[in-house]
């Protein structure tokens, strides 16, 4: 009881502090202070706090995209074991559950942004669509290799197998996978080089497009289910990076939260010092990385 409740009060608020981290370690390349490491929740009270303005052209569609897409990924937090320990929800097959939970919260956030008749969000949709459509299969491909290792199909066994004994055995294909994951990881959360969540440029926006039309609970929704979804595959990633247990639970939690900070600061650091791709290069850098996990896989496999 006390591991799930530990469980869920760090996956709800842990999450906006890893964009905190990632916004402070951004302005210390850029040599500014930058804004504090808790702005994240500031803006969030400040959203919540105010009202919502609906287009007259938008349906109940609009209204329930920010709601569902935060459900479902609520719901997948369930299933994502944290610091070494069961995820609180855990059944064979839950890894399937756990990608059509990411595909029903990227449709609606999609549809929605098709209901307010905007060209521009329409834009941003369609290239949502089709870079998931690129990094799903990376995904996919991660999760059997490592069901494969573990030989189950519960993401409890299978994120929990991958140990220092795991990385001796299979470590070819555990390096491959750690790189797929990890590209995933910035595509799936629309960063640097894949997106820029600081543009302003219409043009040039993905996720930021889509959520325009969006104001007060409705947008705060959004950025926590950003936040969340951050959260979710960054536990994925530290789970096969960093496979340190000590058997003690506490050291374990303490571990976890302090691979997602490193993560964080990896990331503000990607972001620093890379440019983002033309968009005719995301397609080429997606691909490869199905092909880095499809290779693990073949490892595996053979």
């Amino acid at each position: 009881m006390t591991d799930i409740i530990i469980h869920c009060a760090v996956a709800l608020l842990f999450p906006p502090l890893l964009l905190g981290v990632i916004g402070k370690t951004k302005a210390v390349f850029a040599g500014r202070v930058g804004a504090p490491y808790f702005q994240p929740y500031y803006d969030l009270i400040k959203l919540f706090r105010k009202g919502s303005v609906f287009s007259d052209t938008t349906t109940w569609v609009f209204r329930a995209g920010p709601v569902v897409t935060l459900s479902a990924i609520l719901i997948a937090v369930l299933l994502i074991p944290l610091g070494r320990h069961a995820a609180p929800l855990s059944f064979s097959g839950d890894l399937v559950l756990f990608t059509y939970l990411f595909g029903l919260s990227r449709f609606f956030t999609t549809i929605a942004a098709l209901d307010t008749g905007s060209s521009f969000e329409g834009m941003g949709a369609a290239r949502e669509v089709t870079f998931s459509c690129l990094a799903e299969p990376t995904l996919f491909f991660a999760l059997i290799t490592l069901a494969r290792l573990s030989k189950s199909l519960s993401l409890s066994t299978i994120l929990t197998h991958a140990t220092s004994a795991t990385w001796f055995a299979s470590g070819a294909s555990m390096l491959l996978l750690v790189a797929a994951l990890f590209i995933t990881l910035l595509a799936e959360n629309s960063r640097i080089p894949f997106d820029d969540p600081n543009t302003h440029l219409e043009l040039t926006m993905i996720h930021e497009v889509m959520v325009l039309d969006h104001s007060g609970p409705a947008f705060g929704m959004i950025l926590y289910g950003a936040a969340l979804k951050l959260f979710v595959l960054g536990a994925v990633f530290i789970n096969v990076a960093l496979p340190v247990s000590t058997g003690i639970a506490l050291a374990d939690w303490v571990i976890f939260i302090a691979g997602m900070l490193v993560l964080a600061v990896v990331i503000g650091t990607v972001e620093s010092v890379m440019a983002r791709l033309r968009m005719v290069r995301i397609p080429q850098l997606l691909v490869g990385a199905t092909i880095l996990s499809a290779f693990a896989m073949m490892l595996v496999l053979r």
